[in-house]
């Protein structure tokens, strides 16, 4: 997020002209800082072991000093930038810098900086940490703010502009479910308060030689209290959401009232259900689950109560209905805002007595019977439009639980697809290393409107589809659906980043193109030509064609339908 009314000092100090690819020397250069393009997911596998090996306390420490090192180089740069101007002018392209670097999303929320009087406070927001979703991806949602390494980078950057240890705290971060990721800094010697001096001691070297077996305890305890957060049993979640909604299921479990269900279709409200039932006392009897919506009107009261012999055509024999089916344990209504009134007003009365009748039967039979509910409609509002009992309203919303969308609950993604994948890998035989950074990206900005389902499905696809010992890609899972895209600076043929589309640095040789823009030019002939160009230089790979002329591989996939059958 970047604040509109914050300059934007890359394009004043033309830095991104100063970042150069020099492919034919293997370096990258920032001005005079040699640079280095990491794959987050080798630098969050080291972060792994750190935390791993040298236990939770010791690697944050060590984190948080090479982020140190790291903002103090770029405190340097942007001094040199600056040349003989105030330095206070470009004291914002810290933030800015680390948006460049791919590290975080940073924007102001408040600064105050006076070199003169050595005084200074800041906060600052950070979307897309990517040490936050290393931290949840590894270890899942946890108690703690995760981002050291990015902590120690604006501790440095302050502290070598104002030549005072200057230290910043994480007040909100993803990695223990915060919407963002917020920070405070100002002079070490400030910080008071519970914490503030064992904070400060993460930045003082320390030997850890004669330590490391000490600290194998501490680590069992860290792998311990993480492995607690996950949902119980068949039910996986860490996010505050889920947490909420698990918390109360939990403690109706050993109690035999009538829970409400609430949540979009897709939610997981049979899982809740099943885990109910599961972990109660009825679990050795009966789980009954009935999608009401399914039925059609006219079957399900017989559906639900029963039918004796004779009741209406068609009814040969007499059969016990679902309520019978599930004495001594657990019946499960799933959309039971759709029910008509009918059957409303006899679901009611079972309720109140605990007697139900079958149709065509004016006998009497007890059921004891655990009644769990769901449903996606609002039924408040249904029963002001009398499309619902307001009586029965009243008597299934005595224990309600709302079961928050996925989209709310981005936390339990990765638990989610790590679960899915072993499914899906068992089922069709396959092993895979997971999902490349672009596919996680892709999960955690989707708008999930057929939720939990529709992520499995998601990942049954990708599973299918993706080669033995391979990662899943975006085009493997999003079938039908364009995945949001995020633009990017590109490099031209002098190694400097210019924006797509842009002229500048542009290959294409104008009289190249005066020889094609002649009378009878046929753009999709030409189309046609440079793909199947494309395609013989990359022998026939997809991806690299795709890259090779500048598209999406799901761009050139589209358009190799409309191709002749020789392509």
């Amino acid at each position: 997020m970047h604040d509109d009314n914050e300059p934007d000092l890359l394009d004043r100090f033309a830095l991104r002209n100063h970042l150069r690819f020099c492919t034919d020397e293997g370096r990258i250069w920032l001005q005079e800082n040699r640079m280095l393009l990491l794959h987050a997911r080798a630098l969050g596998a080291l972060r792994r072991e750190l935390l791993n090996s040298l236990g939770q306390e010791r690697a944050r420490a060590l984190l948080v000093r090479m982020g140190f090192v790291s903002g103090q180089q770029d405190a340097e740069l942007a001094k040199r930038l600056v040349g003989d101007g105030a330095l206070e002018d470009v004291f914002l392209l810290g933030p800015q810098l680390h948006r460049l670097e791919g590290l975080v999303r940073a924007s102001t929320l408040h600064s105050e900086l006076d070199l003169k009087r050595g005084h200074f406070h800041g906060t600052f927001r950070w979307d897309n940490s990517w040490e936050a979703e290393a931290q949840l991806q590894d270890f899942g949602l946890g108690d703690e703010p995760a981002c050291w390494t990015m902590i120690g980078y604006a501790s440095g950057y302050v502290t070598q502009f104002m030549n005072r240890f200057v230290v910043f705290r994480e007040t909100q971060c993803v990695s223990r479910g915060d919407p963002c990721c917020v920070i405070e800094g100002k002079v070490a010697d400030e910080w008071e308060g519970e914490g503030a001096e064992a904070h400060i001691r993460y930045f003082e070297p320390e030997n850890i030689v004669g330590e490391l077996m000490a600290l194998q305890e501490q680590v069992s305890q860290l792998r311990a209290s993480l492995g607690e957060r996950r949902g119980s049993g068949k039910l996986i979640g860490v996010s505050q959401g889920f947490r909420a909604a698990f918390d109360l299921v939990r403690q109706a479990a050993d109690n035999p009232i009538t829970v409400l269900l609430l949540g979009e279709t897709g939610v997981g409200k049979e899982m809740f259900a099943r885990w109910l039932h599961d972990n109660g006392p009825r679990q050795l009897k009966p789980f009954v689950a009935v999608n009401c919506a399914a039925l059609p009107i006219d079957l399900i009261e017989s559906e639900l109560f029963g039918v004796e012999r004779g009741a209406f055509t068609g009814a040969q024999q007499s059969r016990p209905g679902r309520f019978e089916r599930a004495h001594g344990g657990t019946l499960f209504l799933d959309e039971i805002g759709d029910i008509s009134p009918a059957a409303q007003a006899k679901l009611l009365r079972v309720l109140q007595t605990g007697e139900i009748e079958r149709l065509g039967d004016h006998r009497t039979r007890t059921v004891d019977v655990r009644l769990v509910a769901a449903t996606n409609v609002e039924l408040r509002r249904a029963v002001k439009e009398g499309r619902f009992r307001a009586d029965l309203y009243y008597r299934l919303n005595a224990y309600p639980v709302v079961i928050p969308p996925l989209r709310q609950r981005l936390a339990d993604i990765p638990l989610l697809v790590e679960r899915f994948i072993e499914k899906y890998a068992a089922l069709y035989q396959k092993r895979l290393a997971g999902l490349t950074d672009r596919a996680v990206q892709s999960l955690q900005a989707y708008d999930w409107p057929g939720n939990i389902r529709e992520l499995e499905n998601m990942i049954e696809r990708g599973v299918l589809l993706v080669p033995q010992g391979g990662f899943i890609e975006v085009n493997h899972l999003f079938a039908g659906i364009e995945p949001a895209d995020e633009t990017g600076e590109a490099i031209d043929a002098s190694g400097s980043l210019c924006a797509p589309g842009s002229d500048a640095g542009d290959p294409v040789d104008a009289d190249a193109l005066d020889r094609l823009l002649v009378p009878g030019f046929d753009l999709a002939q030409h189309e046609r030509a440079l793909m199947r160009a494309a395609l013989n230089r990359t022998r026939g790979n997809v991806s690299e064609a795709a890259r090779l002329l500048g598209v999406t591989r799901r761009q050139i996939a589209y358009r190799l339908k409309d191709l002749d059958a020789g392509l």
